[in-house]
């Protein structure tokens, strides 16, 4: 595929913080996708939640089902615009890499605790896990990634402005990301594939739980009028095809509203590079604002009839205690954390560096993982 002028081209690529010979056989925003793959944290993914405690049932969305989903859409877009699919991909497969166990509400209950000590952010931590974390390689921590696929990971939902969480603040001063610009078109394909994956599967997901019923969703823009096509093509449709002819459907809305829109940003930009692409001091790729609308009273009704339903408040509260006890306990007796974290405790110097490398170790923890060891070290 012959790629668009502003596509992220990998015979231009700023290279690695560490020179590396090039590969034979691939590209390197190839071996950046296939090292995100191979990672440990992509593998901890399939035991992280999305909205559900990972254990709780086999249909839910995980962490990495949800990564995967994301990556399948985001290649789609990226093709059909002419975008450089791969780096695409490795930013899709890595987006969450840095996500606590428990969702969201872990990762707020490790901000609360970590508040002293400069707090916790699930983006910074993933740049400090693709840079510093996983310790496999030979010559150097970390994947030691492009800087277009660190780039995309630190900034694909915008430039970071204000005070710089931790993690990302130290690498940038090594190898700047340029935080204050937008990311590259691939990079942006992949936080919009974010949002489409999301709205979709936690649809899916509620229906699932009994959160709410197909009839409550088909009073949603969007997801309404995929109902009627499929009932008016299969009348009496039985419940589990109907809802996913559905849903599928609102997946397609959504992905042609997003490239036909961004089509028409990107003719409108007439860039000629990718970094034309980052100075513009807006997105290119986006939806329309007739679907954002659209979507707006969608995540409204998912925010009251789900990530605020009451079974859902009820775990979150049991899953936040677990996060506020075992970060206490190990910062009270960091000889409780495991073998292999007792020499970086060991060079930790003051309260602040020693929360680092416990808020590593719990916010590294699976769903499951965590339960098993909250059990263990506080008897139930």
């Amino acid at each position: 595929m012959e790629l668009a002028p502003y596509a992220c081209a990998p015979q231009f690529s700023r290279g690695r913080l560490h020179d590396e010979a090039l590969s034979t056989f691939r590209s390197p925003f190839q071996r950046d996708r296939d090292r995100v793959i191979h990672s440990s944290a992509f593998r901890r993914l399939k035991h992280k939640t999305q909205v559900f405690v990972e254990h709780e049932g086999d249909y839910f969305r995980t962490r990495l089902t949800h990564s995967i989903e994301v990556a399948q859409v985001a290649r789609t877009i990226a093709g059909t615009l002419n975008l450089n699919q791969e780096l695409t991909e490795a930013v899709a497969l890595a987006h969450d890499l840095g996500h606590t166990p428990f969702g969201h509400t872990g990762e707020e209950a490790l901000h609360a605790l970590m508040a002293p000590h400069g707090g916790f952010d699930h983006n910074a931590q993933a740049i400090r896990i693709v840079t510093s974390l996983e310790r496999h390689y030979a010559g150097f921590d970390g994947l030691n990634l492009t800087w277009e696929a660190l780039e995309g990971i630190a900034k694909h939902n915008g430039p970071v402005e204000g005070p710089l969480p931790y993690g990302l603040a130290e690498y940038n001063d090594l190898h700047d990301l340029e935080l204050h610009t937008h990311a590259s078109a691939e990079a942006q394909v992949a936080a919009l594939s974010d949002d489409i994956a999301y709205n979709n599967h936690d649809l899916m997901d509620g229906l699932r739980a009994g959160l709410f019923t197909d009839a409550d969703v088909a009073t949603l823009p969007i997801v309404g009028p995929a109902y009627d096509e499929v009932d008016a093509l299969w009348p009496g449709l039985e419940l589990s095809r109907r809802r996913h002819e559905a849903l599928r459907r609102v997946f397609g809305v959504m992905v042609t509203d997003v490239i036909d829109t961004s089509r028409r940003r990107l003719k409108e930009a007439a860039a000629d590079s990718a970094q034309q692409i980052r100075d513009l001091g807006r997105p290119v790729i986006g939806f329309s604002p007739e679907v954002l609308l659209q979507l707006d009273e969608i995540r409204a009704f998912l925010f009251a009839r789900m990530y605020r339903a009451p079974m859902v408040m009820a775990e979150r509260e049991r899953v936040t205690k677990v996060v506020e006890n075992l970060f206490p306990l190990f910062m009270r007796n960091p000889d409780l954390l495991p073998v292999n974290w007792q020499q970086e405790v060991g060079q930790a110097r003051g309260a602040t560096a020693l929360a680092r490398i416990v808020a590593d170790y719990v916010a590294g923890m699976t769903d499951r993982f965590a339960l098993q060891e909250h059990a263990r070290l506080f008897g139930g």
